[in-house]
């Protein structure tokens, strides 16, 4: 499968903060799902486009984010020319003063003109669903419009922050809110944007001419009322991160059967960086119900409703309920857990007990020891 466009992934994210799962890393980089990363769904969707060039700006706590995508070869973009690239926050030297956040946009504007590709599909980190963006693309060129956004209808968006828009009769959007305290539009953005790369270059040199370091999706949907911009409804499951409450009940989620089946069982893989394993080890008197528990790990305990990444230790007389356990954490015997997401690399010792409501988590952060 052939796409004529390139893809550029935004790693991070400034009005999403994690707590403790996005001190150490970026957004993008946050463990989900057992054994993926938050950016394994939009890189895999884009592989799955026929998209073979993929650009990932990352502007700060890029390293676990490198050590994850490396040389792009579990996706497939490891090649001569096109593939994966890893754009740093200043590709050159120039505008290093400029300080603070800043993306260089020169450095941004020199990856675009050195591409081919008719079209550019920009996307964040903070949604995740699976598709092909095939449809997505046939749709922005027979609407004639200059920028599409992809959305679905969600009544429900567990709070800010949101982007949501209003369209007329043919789809083009007439009004953008940003973060909403309340509102009755149930158009929801999910951060996956098309224009032409032409188009792209002409707004990134308006902007640096303008003496702006800013780029975002959201800058790009306020030119709306200066450009066409066309709605394009995606119908499937999608889960948002944006809050550490949001990525508890999206893990949560993960248990039902309807999202396993829309993720991971439609057809169109998810990849991500591959490390062997032995399988999961289950003791005589464990008790497993309801979870998804990847390789590595070693389960002597009673776990219910629950995540655990590769690698987790739980010791006997254990009892796990509703919980996220990243990789490599130790759980030592008698301990009690609920409501709790456990960062990498973890140990709770023995008879200590954490118990979080599903509004409120409790979150231990990367290599404690409680």
């Amino acid at each position: 499968m052939f796409c004529n466009a390139l893809g550029l992934i935004i790693a991070d994210h400034r009005k999403i903060q994690l707590g403790e799962l996005t001190r150490p890393r970026a957004l993008a980089a946050v463990p989900f799902g057992g054994r993926y990363r938050i950016i394994d769904f939009m890189l895999s969707n884009m592989v799955n486009s026929g998209i073979n060039t993929v650009g990932v700006i990352a502007l700060n706590k890029y390293k676990s984010l490198m050590d994850h995508l490396g040389t792009g070869s579990n996706w497939d973009l490891d090649r001569n020319s096109k593939g994966l690239s890893i754009l740093p926050p200043y590709i050159n030297s120039l505008n290093v003063e400029h300080g603070g956040e800043a993306d260089d946009l020169s450095g941004l504007l020199d990856y675009f003109k050195s591409n081919t590709e008719k079209y550019v599909i920009i996307a964040n980190t903070k949604n995740i669903f699976s598709t092909t963006l095939n449809d997505f693309i046939q749709a922005h060129e027979e609407s004639g419009a200059d920028i599409s956004i992809m959305y679905n209808r969600d009544s429900n968006r567990y709070g800010v922050p949101s982007l949501v828009f209003s369209t007329d009769r043919k789809g083009f959007v007439t009004d953008i809110l940003y973060d909403p305290e309340k509102t009755s539009v149930t158009r929801c953005a999910l951060g996956v944007t098309v224009l032409e790369r032409e188009l792209l270059i002409d707004l990134l040199s308006e902007m640096i001419a303008r003496g702006g370091h800013d780029f975002s999706i959201e800058g790009i949907l306020r030119m709306y009322q200066n450009l066409r911009v066309y709605g394009f409804e995606y119908k499937g499951h999608a889960l948002r991160i944006n809050s550490v409450v949001n990525y508890f009940k999206a893990s949560m989620r993960l248990l039902e059967d309807e999202i396993q089946q829309a993720l991971f069982w439609s057809g169109m893989p998810v990849f991500t960086k591959v490390k062997d394993e032995a399988p999961a080890l289950y003791t005589k008197g464990n008790s497993v119900s309801n979870c998804m528990v990847s390789d590595g790990c070693k389960i002597d305990g009673s776990i219910k409703d629950s995540v655990l990444f590769r690698g987790v230790t739980v010791s006997s007389n254990t009892r796990i309920d509703r919980c996220v356990v990243f990789q490599d954490a130790y759980i030592s015997e008698g301990v009690e857990l609920e409501n709790v997401i456990l960062d990498k690399n973890c140990v709770i010792r023995p008879g200590v007990k954490l118990i979080g409501q599903a509004d409120y988590p409790v979150v231990i952060g990367k290599g404690a020891i409680v």
